[in-house]
């Protein structure tokens, strides 16, 4: 795909690309360089940065800018670009991460995925098993794996991916409760909850040295949070969900009984 092709599709599908930043000041100026050769449609979200992020975004008159005053957590951050992107008339937004471990050249496989799965949400899924994955992110993942099937009935392999492409507008009408890092699995698990579609596209991903590495993550609380939205989760799924799919697949299986047996018994009407 040349360049132009990819502008042109990006429009044309209304995708833009969407990059929630914290402090990165050092690496966001390069994954907006690397991003705007697939496409001008960018939507940053400088998520109360300290540095000088805004003296690096300040570079790119192009792309749309929205500031948060203070530091409100990447899931906030999401939200509110996807609400800006929706008031700028996209339909999907593909969020990347701004510390230049997702890789651009992945952007095509999105919109390639879109045209099969126009309703999905589409997860990078991240090759967790090679040497440079950290061990406390290979753990994390196959944990929220875990749960995210147990509550959803779903399996795909990298649920705590940041590379994704959203269909925000089916997800407008959707109020979600959670502002830092376990916004990404609340989003996953309450759109299949609603219906909505998760698959997954391979993408690759770098991390570099431990002593190279900027992570706003912070072990102990982020894991918590999640533990505890991973609870509340369950409850829920045991408690309403399971339930509620059981009845409308009982009530669908009874309808179709009697809607064939209606017109079994019906009189021939042909003159």
């Amino acid at each position: 795909m040349t360049r132009e092709e990819s502008y042109s599709l990006f429009r044309e599908r209304r995708v833009c690309v969407l990059i929630p930043t914290y402090n990165n000041a050092k690496s966001v100026g390069k994954v907006i360089e690397d991003v705007l050769y697939y496409t001008d449609q960018i939507v940053v979200v400088n998520d109360g940065s300290t540095d000088e992020t805004h003296k690096v975004l300040s570079r790119f008159p192009q792309i749309n800018v929205l500031s948060h005053p203070t530091n409100k957590g990447k899931g906030l951050a999401l939200r509110n670009g996807f609400a800006r992107a929706v008031e700028a008339g996209y339909e999907y937004a593909i969020s990347i991460d701004s510390d230049g471990q997702h890789f651009p050249d992945d952007l095509p496989r999105f919109i390639e995925t879109l045209n099969d799965h126009p309703r999905a949400i589409i997860v990078g899924a991240r090759n967790m098993d090679q040497s440079s994955v950290p061990g406390k992110s290979s753990f994390g993942n196959n944990f929220s794996n875990f749960w995210f099937k147990l509550e959803t009935g779903i399996s795909i392999s990298d649920t705590q991916s940041g590379y994704r492409l959203y269909p925000i507008k089916e997800l407008q009408s959707m109020r979600f409760f959670t502002r830092k890092y376990e916004f990404e699995i609340e989003v996953l698990v309450r759109a299949a909850w609603k219906g909505i579609e998760v698959t997954q596209v391979p993408v690759k991903v770098f991390y570099p040295a431990k002593e190279e590495r900027v992570s706003h993550f912070r072990p102990f609380r982020d894991f918590t949070r999640i533990s505890i939205l991973n609870s509340v989760l369950v409850l829920i799924t045991f408690l309403y969900i399971k339930p509620r799919d059981l009845f409308r697949s009982f009530k669908k299986k009874t309808s179709g009984r009697w809607s064939g047996s209606t017109y079994s018994t019906r009189p021939n009407l042909i003159p």
